[in-house]
């Protein structure tokens, strides 16, 4: 899964010359919250609801609505859009993008190709990726359990599952919360099988098992 099975193509962008009240205009009618900033068909920068949020208070502080919307509609775009901007290819791997937005603590990446614009990529295009790759839609069973952080470890919890007629629709590991020397996994399953002899036998077999439809 890479960051160009998710991102949006549809990029709207502004100017860097353009009016702050231009850029507010765009994002209420298409309904974001992040506007690339270009010169020509070069990214300069990149605008978001955040900065506008936060320029508009302090001018509102002292000024009456006639003198902010003349502030809006005269302020440019260069004059508070972030020029150093966080970007990404289009081959990167989309948790590879949710790591960089998680750990950066931004919204959304401008996605570069040879240099030029060709998507952006969101925080909500990250949850719609967390979404189809759970396969949380598809219903069944999701299952899990804590295993050995061993070779062969994930393969045999599949394993029982698929002994007790259930078919696999996705498997997820993580550390987070695990002891050491374990992990978790979580896997996700069609609804069908013998649910309560597979229930009992990963009871059995390992620790912290949770099982639950949907």
């Amino acid at each position: 899964m890479y960051v160009s099975d998710w991102m949006t193509k549809k990029v709207f962008t502004i100017g860097l010359d353009e009016y702050l009240s231009d850029a507010i205009t765009i994002m209420r009618d298409k309904g974001i919250k992040h506007l690339p900033v270009m010169k020509g068909d070069k990214l300069k920068g990149l605008l978001s609801d955040r900065d506008i949020k936060e320029f508009s208070p302090s001018k509102a502080t002292t000024l009456d609505i006639y003198e902010l919307h003349y502030i809006l509609a005269n302020t440019r775009i260069k004059e508070l859009m972030k020029t150093k901007v966080v970007t990404i290819a289009p081959d990167a791997p989309v948790e590879e993008a949710a790591m960089i937005m998680l750990d950066g603590n931004i919204g959304c990446l401008p996605v570069l190709e040879g240099g030029y614009l060709c998507g952006i990529i969101s925080d909500k295009d990250i949850f719609h990726a967390m979404v189809d790759i759970t396969g949380v839609r598809h219903g069944g069973h999701r299952i899990c359990v804590t295993i050995e952080d061993r070779p062969g470890s994930i393969r045999e919890v599949a394993d029982i599952i698929r002994h007790h007629g259930f078919h696999l629709q996705g498997i997820l590991t993580s550390y987070e919360g695990a002891r050491e020397g374990s992990r978790k996994v979580v896997i996700r399953t069609t609804e069908m099988g013998d649910f309560k002899g597979l229930k009992q036998d990963l009871i059995d077999n390992y620790r912290n098992v949770q099982i639950r439809k949907g």
